[in-house]
């Protein structure tokens, strides 16, 4: 096993970009930002969308880290299938020494989170999960035909196809510059880092619910226009009945970008579940002795639900 890292230091009063290597082939990368109290061995990781690179969830790391959370933010290197994803993330936690984390998956990351979750079923490694504009079965793209020739298409091609699903026309302001910092982030990216996620969102594969039903899921999507189908939000809901649903009247594909306060205010409402617990994703320090009293309370209330 290689593990090669890279400490690239930014501001000093911002998180540190982090490259590591997990894998026996040294062209795959993952690259992440890592932010908040160290201590915390439960964080909340980040999972980007297929234009999207590590720092597209900025807003969340500056808020989330100042009110005493330890957040990743992740950048997947080129995975051609599922399986192969899952093995690398697994090792990635392994040399982080994290053994549970909360998971954030934006679109491609939220399969892919569910993914994982169904992966590690048997011995779990996730907490939670909190799915921003996913989606559970790839089908839903009507490309799964196409998917196995993306490594043949030239970047601009790929690119092209990834624009198709942002939104046009008439924008307020802060969608306009969400769609724009995405633009450039889609930009950046090769042309195997971008036929490899494309082919992650597009080859058969479906999520097999009753491996991860156990797991708390927070459901985060919009009522505006976003790449998701109507249908494809139903089958979400269907899939996890028991799951918190956060509702956002506006904010596209990037929710995460033009609507931060609201995304960061429903994900610490799935996070607060957790608080004065081992997977508490915040400092203890920053979390006031009544609200961890009305935790235990709404804790102690929902295991007794539970046994009877």
């Amino acid at each position: 096993l290689k593990i090669l890292i890279y400490l690239v230091f930014l501001l000093p009063t911002m998180p540190f970009s982090l490259q590591i290597i997990v894998d026996d082939d040294d062209s795959k990368v993952w690259s992440l930002y890592d932010a908040g109290p160290r201590s915390i061995r439960c964080p909340l990781i980040f999972l980007p969308p297929v234009s999207g690179t590590a720092d597209v969830f900025f807003q969340q790391i500056l808020a989330l880290t100042g009110w005493g959370y330890r957040v990743i933010a992740l950048q997947y290197p080129v995975y051609w299938d599922h399986l192969e994803f899952c093995d690398g993330f697994r090792k990635l936690l392994d040399h982080l020494q994290l053994d549970k984390v909360h998971l954030f998956g934006a679109s491609l990351g939220g399969f892919l989170a569910q993914k994982f979750a169904e992966y590690t079923h048997k011995s779990p490694r996730v907490q939670s999960l909190i799915l921003c504009n996913s989606f559970s079965d790839t089908s839903i793209f009507n490309q799964t035909w196409t998917a196995n020739s993306f490594w043949l298409m030239p970047a601009f091609m790929l690119k092209k196809i990834v624009l198709g699903n942002f939104a046009s026309g008439p924008l307020d302001p802060e969608m306009a510059d969400g769609i724009d910092f995405m633009v450039d982030r889609l930009e950046s990216l090769g042309q195997s880092e971008l036929a490899s996620r494309l082919t992650l969102n597009c080859q058969n594969s479906y999520v097999e619910p009753h491996k991860i039903r156990d797991i708390p899921v927070t459901i985060m999507d919009v009522f505006d226009q976003s790449a998701l189908s109507t249908e494809a939000k139903e089958e979400m809901y269907k899939l996890y009945p028991n799951a918190r649903r956060a509702h956002l009247k506006t904010g596209g594909n990037f929710p995460y970008l033009c609507r931060s306060a609201e995304v960061n205010l429903y994900i610490q409402i799935h996070l607060l579940q957790f608080h004065g617990t081992r997977y508490a994703a915040i400092d203890p320090s920053m979390v006031s002795a009544e609200e961890l009293e009305v935790q235990k309370i709404s804790l102690h209330t929902s295991n007794e639900q539970e046994e009877q």
